[in-house]
């Protein structure tokens, strides 16, 4: 028992090593995904997703007899802890095979340049989610893929709990946006699996607040809150487009 204690412990050392290697100088693309997450979420994320975690929480309350009902289950339920870590998970992996590929793409110090364009891509595309007239450009309104996906994962939505919820949560998370492609961009800039994982991880959990919001007091009550927020919003898109412009520089700057 000892043995497999000890060799456990060495698994978990040399995983965290890794994380810690994959992540060391990447802190500040890492936290700069979060606040994508966070900020975009106010205005895209509610609109967009929104509807999807509304009609799961109908689903669940519908499977609830009227006298087991509470305000507290009421709002367990709005959590969709299921859902949200299929989305996580999906984001996660995306991330990682995406920063993945640039590392191969790019190799050795080429890799500089593919980062900065990686970089200066998303820096755009948040740009263009300030621009009511070129969010469609971003990857606004549905598209064929998106409306494949919103089919395929209909049935889920009856029932989504448990895996079933997970599963809802992996495939919604395939949905394309303008907001995704930036992240996704992003954290494909940092050219190491683990930091691309870590990255849409941190832009993931930036969604969660918002759209547990949602699920809880809904798109009305949130809507007026929201409303004051959707004015510093694009403001704080482009501080933060401005932040990714800057480290695109600096790679292309390093010595």
């Amino acid at each position: 028992m000892d043995s497999v204690m000890s060799d456990l412990g060495g698994l978990l050392h040399a995983g965290l090593d890794v994380c810690r290697v994959g992540i060391d100088g990447r802190e500040g693309l890492i936290g700069g995904l979060f606040l994508t997450g966070l900020v975009g979420s106010l205005t895209h994320c509610s609109g967009m997703c929104g509807p999807f975690v509304l009609a799961q929480v109908a689903a669940r309350l519908e499977a609830i007899p009227l006298s087991r009902l509470s305000e507290a289950r009421r709002l367990a339920g709005a959590a969709l802890v299921p859902y949200h870590l299929g989305r996580g998970a999906t984001y996660g992996l995306l991330g990682a095979a995406a920063a993945g590929f640039s590392g191969i793409l790019g190799g050795g110090t080429s890799f500089r340049m593919l980062g900065a364009g990686l970089l200066s891509l998303a820096a755009l595309l948040l740009l263009a989610l300030t621009i009511p007239a070129f969010k469609g450009l971003a990857g606004g309104g549905e598209s064929a893929w998106g409306a494949r996906v919103g089919r395929l994962a209909a049935p889920l939505f009856s029932t989504p709990f448990g895996l079933r919820g997970f599963a809802l949560g992996v495939m919604l998370g395939f949905i394309p946006c303008g907001l995704l492609y930036a992240a996704l961009a992003a954290a494909a800039a940092g050219g190491n699996p683990v930091a691309g994982g870590f990255g849409m991880l941190a832009f993931w959990a930036g969604t969660v607040p918002m759209l547990v919001a949602v699920a809880a007091v809904g798109h009305a009550a949130v809507g007026r809150w929201r409303s004051v927020m959707a004015h510093l919003a694009p403001g704080l898109l482009i501080v933060n487009a401005g932040v990714l412009g800057f480290m695109a520089w600096q790679l292309v700057n390093a010595p």
